[in-house]
């Protein structure tokens, strides 16, 4: 077991370190008041210290330097997976487009490679890897923060009880901010994979797209991002932490901080994937509506829908977006969890937090 304080406002429950984490106060705290007598709160001088093995130095929690961990995992962990995946999101987003043309995911590799050659799968892989990139860096990072920030807003016990709450708000509030970095290069990434002729990638792209419709053309599906982003990362995150939760609860016959790194990132793996699925599911209609859209000047939602008719948002290329999520969302959070423990951090979730009583929470 942790040993946390639990009368603690830091929501270190959020995290799993090693059992030999512990607060480190000074000589003079410890000296005045035992462990288990102790009833007053952390005081924001004290360093919260996350040992791991084999690691060069010690991160503390919520300073910048454990920002700046999460925000480069982020970059890595969305960066390099959404461009490892572009001849799928490629297939994808033609199969939403064109369905007459793109009838499905084999006949849509085959017309691609018929026409581009091998070389077109991985048409518009650079505004994908650095708008991703800087999707990710926002994405993860922010919601470290806000996870922190609204778990310090509700208290500790108040954050132990409503915790999907605050993972659901953080998420929200990360990917509000992701989004308006991530919607310019999905514009383009969008014109460059459903137009042939368009451009070749970003360089081009990006001029002859403001061109055509202006700066603000860039952010023409914004909303629709929103639409599609928001409700995909709160499942993400939210499923995630929930679902690594029960692994370790219910499935894992030992207490995380026994079980051996690669184990960690396994269930970070498949907690990913699961909840990849869902997100999915819940972002599609939202996704259909981005990648119409950004391929028609001038085109509205309304327009989107009398062509692709509701039941077409909800099914038209789902399930190899499925495939593609799931995928993607299972690497991104192993590549993150493993970034984290390179840096001597611990792996994200599965942990449930106990709210303490009312007796052990100190008046501030």
């Amino acid at each position: 077991m942790e040993n946390f304080p639990r009368q603690s406002l830091l929501p270190s429950f959020l995290y799993s370190p090693s059992s030999s984490s512990s607060f480190f106060t000074n000589s003079k705290t410890l000296s005045a008041a035992a462990p288990e007598t102790t009833n007053v709160l952390p005081s924001s001088n004290k360093s919260f210290l996350v040992p791991a093995p084999n690691e060069p130095g010690k991160i503390e929690m919520y300073s910048p330097q454990f920002y700046a961990a999460c925000t480069f995992g982020g970059i890595l962990s969305c960066g390099l997976t959404h461009m490892a995946v572009t001849p799928l999101d490629l297939v994808k987003c033609n199969m939403q487009i064109d369905p007459a043309k793109y009838k499905s995911i084999s006949s849509g590799f085959g017309v691609l490679l018929k026409e581009q050659g091998a070389r077109g799968f991985f048409r518009g892989w650079v505004p994908t890897l650095l708008g991703y990139s800087a999707q990710g860096a926002c994405k993860f990072g922010f919601y470290e923060f806000f996870k922190k920030y609204y778990s310090d807003l509700a208290g500790a016990e108040n954050a132990a009880k409503y915790k999907t709450l605050i993972y659901l708000a953080g998420s929200a509030s990360a990917e509000v901010i992701a989004d308006v970095a991530l919607c310019p290069f999905e514009a383009v990434k969008v014109r460059v994979q459903t137009q042939p002729g368009f451009a070749r990638g970003l360089s081009d792209g990006l001029p002859k797209f403001v061109r055509s419709e202006g700066p603000l053309g860039l952010y023409k599906g914004l909303v629709p991002l929103w639409g599609r982003q928001i409700p995909y990362t709160m499942m993400k995150f939210a499923s995630f932490e929930t679902i690594v939760e029960l692994i370790y609860k219910h499935a894992v016959p030992k207490p995380k901080n026994e079980c051996s790194k690669p184990m960690q990132l396994g269930i970070s793996f498949a907690g990913g994937y699961i909840a990849g699925v869902f997100c999915a599911i819940v972002s599609h209609p939202a996704d259909n509506l981005v990648s119409f859209l950004n391929n028609a000047k001038g085109a509205t939602v309304g327009d989107a829908v009398q062509k692709m008719g509701v039941v077409g948002l909800f099914t038209r290329g789902l399930p190899l977006r499925i495939v593609m999520i799931g995928t993607l969302t299972g690497a991104q959070w192993g590549i993150y969890d493993a970034f984290k423990v390179f840096v001597g951090l611990p792996t994200t979730g599965g942990v449930a937090p106990a709210a303490p009583a009312d007796s052990e929470v100190a008046k501030v």
